[in-house]
């Protein structure tokens, strides 16, 4: 049994961390790990997106189209760009906030991220929005939205991977004087998966 997940967003997001950490979470329980990043034309501001298959049936790195059992957008319009990625029962966990891609930034249309997270409700049976706004100021940082968004993946039990796994990856990967401020986003998301309230 194999499980992918498709990871997307605009550069500097952290869409990438949120990746790895993933990724060393499963390869630290034994599982066989493929992943892949595709960056967009400009490293902060381009379109991210990060394949991830985990699993003995995960031959390639890259998620077929209609297979991903979760995916995690850091972007609404990112989500619904890469939305052909995902499975009809897979779930998306989307930020709320609209971030204008540099390539949208370069035409003429204007870019509506409300517009966005309409069209998922009506797409998207298991759909979780985080209001990122609001979450990063309870927690006074702008810097973890990363970490939120896989909280709630963690949350959504798609990924087969555990609180306790993803908390030793932060510890592993991330800095020693940042782990207080993760794992509290870790439990802001994870407990946000859980609210079946939450609305847009």
């Amino acid at each position: 049994m194999s499980k992918s997940v498709i990871l997307c967003g605009v550069g500097g997001q952290g869409t990438v961390l949120a990746s790895k950490l993933i990724s060393y979470a499963a390869m630290a329980k034994g599982q066989e790990v493929k992943s892949a990043e595709t960056i967009g034309m400009a490293q902060r501001g381009g379109s991210v997106t990060s394949h991830i298959r985990m699993g003995e049936e995960a031959f390639s790195p890259l998620v077929p189209k209609g297979k991903a059992d979760v995916m995690i957008a850091f972007e609404p319009g990112e989500a619904v760009r890469n939305l052909d990625y995902l499975k009809p029962d897979g779930v998306v966990v989307v930020s709320k906030k609209a971030v204008k891609p540099v390539t949208a930034s370069l035409s003429a249309g204007e870019y509506k991220g409300r517009e966005m997270l309409d069209y998922l409700h009506k797409k998207v049976e298991r759909l979780i929005v985080v209001d990122s706004q609001q979450i990063m100021a309870e927690l006074g940082s702008s810097k973890v939205l990363n970490v939120v968004l896989l909280g709630a993946a963690v949350g959504c039990s798609e990924i087969d991977i555990s609180m306790d796994e993803i908390r030793s990856a932060i510890k592993e990967k991330v800095p020693e004087k940042f782990h207080d401020l993760n794992m509290r986003a870790l439990e802001a998301g994870y407990r946000l998966a859980h609210d079946d309230t939450q609305d847009i």
